[in-house]
């Protein structure tokens, strides 16, 4: 069905990909034609916004609920077993008062003086992970072998989790921010298994508290003398490993494909590594396939850009459209290294922006400091029409990431 037919009969959502990095088509003709699209989606039909200003100003607007529970509202898989429409997101998708309150004690975890004191750490585990890719020998994968093990490593040591149990918390990270793969009963085992073994956690923390998030958490208190209790703490873990883990390494595995497509990219970070920082928010922006979006609800009538949403609508939340909006972005479907400023909204904005973003940052930047100074060589294995994207993830990924140095 094609864009102009989108006032006729929903379009079918996620569009189909025409190559691994580069975005849908229809971004661009709804952006122009159609900025609040009807999309069916495994749970029934939402609205689509993918202009900047868009979906901009929905990701800040506290009246767009991140509850897809709520009575009347539209999820992302035919029976409810994503992550936005499970019961106990509730709290977490809470506004006003309760959720500021969460956010502060939570992001005290992630300022930027924590960041600075943990890129050694995260330094020693690029360097750890790249040493075993090496040994190995080309072609590698890079995304099983560095950008996949490296943010579970750094989040389970953030929560205080043994060495010994980082699959595990991969596998319940990725059944987690999938939403079509698995079954109802699969995902309620896998969510069960991460509850038992995350509430047995938080009690051996109660009992011998150490320097992690959820020590911390346990025994910190808001300005108003208030404690998290064990179901905020699960949910808190819960949400930390899903941004901390599956988004990031995504993100690691796209930059790098993204730089190594056009190989002038990475001769130009070998020849000045100051652009590695900018280059790390350029791709973030640049990532035509962030995945599904941000659904948010909305139980009252709100006018958005030219047009108004209707009370009991669902809107998905296009970043990656929005990111690549000309109207805001100048040479918006270029990869630009120095770009600066560059206002993208891959982490959201306001008072639900992802939490964790500092850390994604600063993972991202230390991975790509590391690999351009051990494999300099480094090119992709397989040509980029080859990459292929994992359907079914909330947050898409690419399958592998074949490379030799």
């Amino acid at each position: 069905m094609s864009v102009d037919d989108a006032a006729a009969a929903p379009l079918s959502y996620p569009f189909a990909w025409q190559s691994a990095l580069e975005p849908p088509a229809e971004f661009a003709e709804l952006r122009e034609k159609c900025p609040h699209a009807r999309i069916a989606v495994g749970g029934g039909e939402m609205t689509l916004l993918t202009r900047y200003a868009d979906v901009r100003a929905v990701t800040g607007d506290p009246r767009f609920s991140r509850d897809l529970s709520a009575e009347g509202a539209v999820s992302l898989s035919a029976d409810g077993t994503d992550l936005y429409s499970q019961s106990d997101a509730k709290s977490m998708a809470a506004a006003g008062e309760a959720h500021e309150q969460w956010r502060r004690m939570v992001s005290r975890w992630f300022t930027a003086k924590r960041m600075t004191a943990l890129r050694p750490a995260i330094e020693r585990m690029a360097e750890e992970l790249i040493d075993a890719m090496v040994e190995h020998g080309p072609p590698a994968d890079l995304g099983a072998q560095l950008a996949f093990p490296l943010p579970v490593r750094v989040i389970c040591s953030m929560l205080g989790v043994p060495d010994q149990d980082r699959e595990r918390f991969a596998h319940w990270s990725h059944v987690m921010m999938n939403y079509s793969r698995f079954s109802r009963e699969e995902t309620a085992v896998s969510t069960g298994e991460f509850d038992a073994y995350m509430l047995g956690h938080i009690e051996a923390k109660r009992r011998d508290p150490q320097d992690d998030i959820i020590s911390n958490l346990i025994v910190q208190t808001s300005g108003a003398g208030y404690r998290m209790g064990g179901a905020e703490l699960l949910e808190t873990a819960k949400a930390l490993l899903a941004a901390g883990h599956e988004t990031t390494a995504n993100s690691i595995g796209k930059m790098t494909a993204s730089l190594l497509a056009d190989r002038s990219r990475w001769e130009a970070l070998l020849a000045d590594p100051s652009l590695i920082r900018t280059t790390v928010e350029e791709a973030l922006r640049f990532d035509a396939q962030l995945g599904l979006g941000l659904p948010r609800f909305i139980s009252e009538d709100v006018a958005v850009g030219d047009g108004v949403l209707p009370a009991g609508t669902t809107v998905m939340l296009s970043m990656a459209a929005a990111n690549r909006d000309t109207t805001v972005f100048e040479r918006a479907d270029e990869m630009v290294l120095d770009r600066s400023p560059n206002p993208h909204i891959a982490f959201g904005v306001g008072p639900h922006s992802c939490v964790g973003q500092a850390l994604a940052r600063t993972e991202m930047q230390v991975v790509l400091e590391v690999m351009l100074r051990r494999l300099p060589g480094l090119e992709l294995a397989v040509p980029v029409s080859d990459l292929k994207l994992d359907d079914g993830l909330i947050v898409t990924a690419l399958t592998e990431l074949p490379v030799r140095w």
